[in-house]
């Protein structure tokens, strides 16, 4: 890292090899005549990202989260993590990461904060709450909440951001678990758009990202993607259990359907796992519940007088509940087919 002289200046020199007209001893640097101090490295929006000054934070590395930090080391930036279990930090640690102790400490080090947390009460307490990262965030710095969580809640918190003189974006992102390792995601930006602009760098390596709008459109992106996820999920596993039953053989079912009408990206990501029974969670069943329960719930919440009927996210949602209530919360969303075959007695 670059650094600041302090004491002799010349021997500073003499150590890289210069040309000085007195050379003093290198026993000099035990003593208090000379000095290294870090330069105080940041770039609060709108000054230009770059790998060695932009200084970046991390809360949430399950799944999703630690895929998407590892992408940001790669490219060799400076990236602190917060884990309420230390523990899981371990792979990040190991690849160059440094951990805070708390939300403030890292917010208070970092020109822009990433969030990937489980729920809307999650980023609540992380971002707005007494300790959370707007007490200690810097003016100009920019949090970006890739949690899937309520439009209003992102909103609440860019309010909050501009009194103190920051920036928030609401950026969920849909690609599960492949997508994240593979820096494929799709990326749905709410909020200032120049800010947007400006978090590109950063973006870009995780995966492509479009702007949506306004504070809060980002997520409403996402609840309309999750309810066509969920109705893709629902096609796929009752497509499954149909073809299996009439004596198909499931790989060559899929290889047949997967160029024509019925091929989805939903098919690309989770058709392969389902026909292996692999249901380790890219994105986890209880995490859908959540995301399509706001679709349900989101004009009550704006509380706009418009009436939104959507039967068919209402009947996913009861599916993927159901599965909740039989303890398969844990499961990832490709476990639905569990469903078809329990109410068909399997």
């Amino acid at each position: 890292d670059p650094f600041h002289v302090g004491g002799n200046t010349r021997l500073f020199f003499s150590l890289l090899g210069a040309k000085t007209t007195s050379i003093l001893p290198l026993e000099c640097c035990q003593r208090q005549w000379f000095h290294l101090r870090p330069i105080s490295m940041e770039t609060p929006y709108p000054k230009p990202i770059s790998p060695t000054q932009t200084r970046i934070g991390w809360i949430g590395i399950g799944i999703m989260g630690a895929a998407m930090a590892s992408h940001l080391l790669s490219a060799g930036y400076s990236l602190t993590i917060y884990a309420r279990s230390p523990s899981k930090a371990s792979s990040l640690l190991s690849q160059g990461a440094h951990l805070a102790h708390s939300p403030h400490q890292l917010a208070r080090q970092s020109d822009v904060v990433f969030t990937m947390v489980g729920n809307p009460q999650d980023v609540n307490q992380i971002v707005l709450q007494p300790n959370g990262i707007l007490s200690t965030l810097n003016p100009g710095a920019v949090i970006v909440d890739h949690t899937s969580s309520s439009p209003s809640l992102a909103r609440q918190i860019y309010a909050s951001a501009r009194e103190k003189g920051c920036w928030s974006v609401d950026a969920p992102v849909s690609g599960g678990d492949i997508g994240a390792r593979e820096g494929k995601l799709a990326i749905f930006a709410g909020g200032e758009r120049s800010v947007v602009e400006w978090l590109t760098p950063l973006l870009d390596l995780m995966g492509r990202v479009t702007y949506m709008g306004e504070a809060g459109c980002g997520q409403t992106c996402k609840i309309g993607n999750q309810i066509m996820v969920g109705a893709n999920l629902m096609g796929l596993s009752e497509g499954f259990f149909f073809a299996e039953k009439a004596g198909l053989e499931l790989s060559k079912y899929m290889e047949a359907i997967r160029g024509g009408g019925a091929g989805s990206m939903a098919m690309e990501l989770f058709g392969r796992r389902t026909i292996e029974r692999d249901f380790k969670p890219g994105g986890f069943v209880e995490y859908m519940v959540k995301d399509l329960g706001m679709g349900l719930n989101v004009v009550k919440e704006e509380e706009d007088e418009r009436v939104v009927v959507l039967p068919g996210a209402a009947l996913c949602k009861q599916l993927f509940s159901s599965m909740v209530a039989n303890g398969d919360g844990k499961l990832g969303i490709q476990g639905l087919i569990t469903v078809v075959e329990r109410i068909n007695g399997k």
